[in-house]
């Protein structure tokens, strides 16, 4: 009996002490990837919203989130535009182990959250939920020196050029996704610890077509 009360103390003494968030540098974007031509692509791009359980190699997922909003000049500027230079859009992928953010500078992702929580950006729409993994978009309004009305339709811009540079990636790899605002977003401010100022817009389920 005595060794099964200290072995309860020693696993709450141990589980109350943080763990050191995990970071997984992604292998460097395939700049030699074959894909369609940008004519192509653009023919190919469509909304789809049924996914197989075929899972996305770490490869494919490293182009996907560098096409998004990688680091493309050594000055540290993006694949995406943003209103002067911000930067401000945070991109999350939530997958059934967790939520990891992506570091563009680093091409890393930082796990923030353990467990399978893509219900949450499903939202009513469970079919979203399918999906191998989803990317959840995050404005970040500290990041504007000055933030009123204007940086608020300027982020909702430079999240809207994001979510086109996922589909249009996407529609070149053979992916399947399509744009959506529903989900649950007080869930996921909770969950990822989001302040004020910091609000998911948008997000793709990403997978393969059923």
């Amino acid at each position: 009996m005595k060794n099964l009360f200290f072995a309860a103390v020693l696993y709450l003494a141990f589980s109350a002490i943080p763990t050191a968030a995990q970071t997984t540098t992604l292998p460097k974007p395939n700049m030699n990837r074959r894909t369609p031509s940008v004519m192509q692509t653009f023919a190919q791009r469509k909304s789809d919203r049924s996914f197989s359980n075929r899972n996305i190699d770490r490869q494919t997922l490293s182009d996907l989130l560098w096409c998004a909003q990688g680091k493309n000049r050594e000055d540290g500027k993006l694949t995406t535009p943003t209103c002067r230079n911000w930067q401000e859009i945070r991109l999350y992928v939530f997958d059934n182990r967790g939520v990891s953010l992506y570091d563009p500078q680093a091409h890393s992702l930082q796990q923030v959250a353990r467990g399978d929580h893509r219900k949450l950006v499903a939202g009513a729409q469970e079919w979203a939920a399918e999906a191998p993994i989803c990317i959840v978009l995050v404005n970040d309004l500290d990041k504007p020196q000055k933030y009123d009305e204007r940086a608020r339709e300027m982020t909702a811009v430079d999240v809207g050029i994001c979510t086109q540079n996922i589909c249009l990636a996407c529609a070149a790899f053979g992916l399947a996704t399509v744009p959506r605002a529903s989900m649950d977003r007080e869930g996921i401010r909770k969950l990822l610890k989001l302040s004020e100022n910091q609000q998911p817009i948008m997000n793709n389920p990403v997978g393969y077509a059923k």
